[in-house]
């Protein structure tokens, strides 16, 4: 039986430890719209709203920006995912800040009996303190030295959670939108075209901190196999070698 309970703005930024002020915002932007308003105007949020509030609160913990997240969100996501990194995260969280009031402890002891803290333990103290406030192909193969994995695979682990959606969610989403917008006939100059191919080479320096030779080697290994490096066994070659060329196109860097 489905549920008609609703809630009014007020209340859902109460519940939610947001301001009702965002919530407008986020309604303004589109991320975030009531299903249903009063016959007043006023916004009414029903129960997918929040499951989606849900979703755009627990990305925006792992890190991803507005943009992502609503990017993500029309890519579509796996809900039992997203609730198990939201969960490690949290769990991580946890653990830091339990190793480290555990080492505050032992220096409050220390300084509380007129001790003087060792060095050991300062240091421990400061590694807790650390530890609170860190983030979480064989085609590439062929196109990147050992070094140049190394870089992508170090970059992708210090972005934790996050390199999963912004790889295997918003990426791809970005290609379709860039797809859907090259075959109905957009010329490449068309800004929609170019703030795709922007947030796409965003995404590149996010992964390769911005060296231009573990950039093209990428780039080089998706037009060589791009089922390969979509995971898409049936992504046809041509059509993906073609957007590649309407995205340069578009960034200024094709014929």
């Amino acid at each position: 039986m489905t549920s008609t309970t609703t809630w009014k703005v007020g209340p859902l930024a109460e519940a939610s430890g947001l301001t009702v002020r965002t919530l407008h915002h986020w309604d303004g932007i589109g991320l975030l719209s009531p299903s249903q308003r009063t016959a007043g105007g006023h916004r009414e949020y029903t129960e997918p709203d929040l499951v989606r509030l849900y979703q755009i609160l627990a990305l925006r913990a792992l890190g991803l920006s507005l943009e992502s997240i609503a990017t993500c969100l029309d890519g579509g996501l796996d809900p039992a995912r997203l609730v198990q990194d939201h969960l490690a995260r949290v769990e991580s969280a946890l653990a830091g800040l339990d190793l480290l009031r555990r080492r505050l402890r032992r220096l409050d002891d220390d300084l509380t009996a007129g001790r003087e803290p060792t060095t050991g333990t300062l240091l421990d103290a400061l590694r807790a303190l650390g530890r609170t406030g860190a983030e979480g192909g064989e085609t590439l193969r062929v196109h990147l030295d050992p070094e140049q994995l190394q870089l992508l695979e170090t970059r992708g682990a210090a972005l934790g959670p996050t390199a999963y959606y912004l790889l295997e969610v918003e990426w791809p989403e970005l290609y379709r939108r860039a797809e859907r917008l090259r075959t109905d006939g957009a010329p490449p100059t068309d800004p929609r075209v170019r703030r795709l191919a922007a947030r796409m080479d965003e995404l590149t320096v996010l992964f390769t901190g911005g060296d231009a030779a573990v950039s093209a080697g990428v780039r080089a290994a998706w037009r060589a196999d791009p089922a390969a490096m979509s995971g898409d066994p049936a992504a046809p070659a041509d059509e993906w070698r073609e957007l590649a060329d309407y995205l340069d196109r578009a960034r200024g860097t094709g014929a």
